[in-house]
């Protein structure tokens, strides 16, 4: 049990100090992952931006990821929301809803620059937690696209069978918690409050000396 994102976020940067030094481009997942980003970033003197992704919610549970999409506009799908039937209709008209408010979010989030330049970095990918893991696979793929020298997904908390796919995406997985029993990452937070876009923006602002 963490007492909040802010807690997490610092235990993260002791299990990422090795990569302190190497000026590490900290990509974070909107919006609870950008206060951890935030902090990651500035504990191992590194950039920090955002990754946009966003699951596709099951049909009558927006909150269940049946997959994600990325603000370039590719889907994945989970293989089992497939096998039960979920409409493909249902799906590519999600994915167009979702594209749309990633497009929204970048033109909030980093309104005057381009994201920053991903080729050739330590990159950490940054979430406060997984549940189904599509949504962070999402933004894995969508990295190693660029090019990174070494990709990293940092999060506090996911379920066994998530971490081990998120294992299949990136060079190194850093979790502090993998219980068995889990039904969603709030359950793990005690102040687990929703971040709103004020402060994602706050956040993305730079810090003294570019980071």
């Amino acid at each position: 049990m963490f007492k909040d994102r802010d807690e997490a976020a610092r235990k993260l940067v002791e299990f990422l100090v090795h990569l302190r030094g190497h000026r590490p481009l900290v990509l974070a997942v909107p919006r609870g992952g950008v206060p951890m980003g935030r902090i990651i970033a500035d504990g191992l003197g590194g950039e920090l931006d955002v990754v946009l992704v966003h699951k596709l919610g099951a049909p009558g549970n927006p909150e269940f990821a049946v997959g994600a999409v990325d603000e370039e506009g590719d889907v994945e799908v989970a293989d089992w929301a497939r096998r039960l039937g979920v409409p493909e209709d249902y799906l590519q008209e999600e994915a167009r809803r979702q594209s749309e408010r990633l497009r929204e979010r970048r033109r909030l989030y980093t309104p005057v620059r381009a994201p920053i330049e991903r080729g050739g970095r330590v990159v950490i990918v940054v979430d406060d937690g997984v549940a189904t893991g599509a949504t962070m696979k999402s933004a894995l793929r969508l990295v190693r696209k660029a090019g990174p020298e070494r990709l990293v997904a940092a999060v506090a908390v996911a379920p066994p069978d998530a971490l081990e796919s998120l294992r299949e995406a990136a060079d190194e997985v850093v979790c502090l918690d993998s219980p068995r029993a889990f039904q969603a990452v709030g359950q793990f937070f005690r102040n687990f409050d929703q971040v709103e876009d004020d402060a994602v923006v706050r956040a993305l602002q730079p810090r003294d000396g570019g980071s």
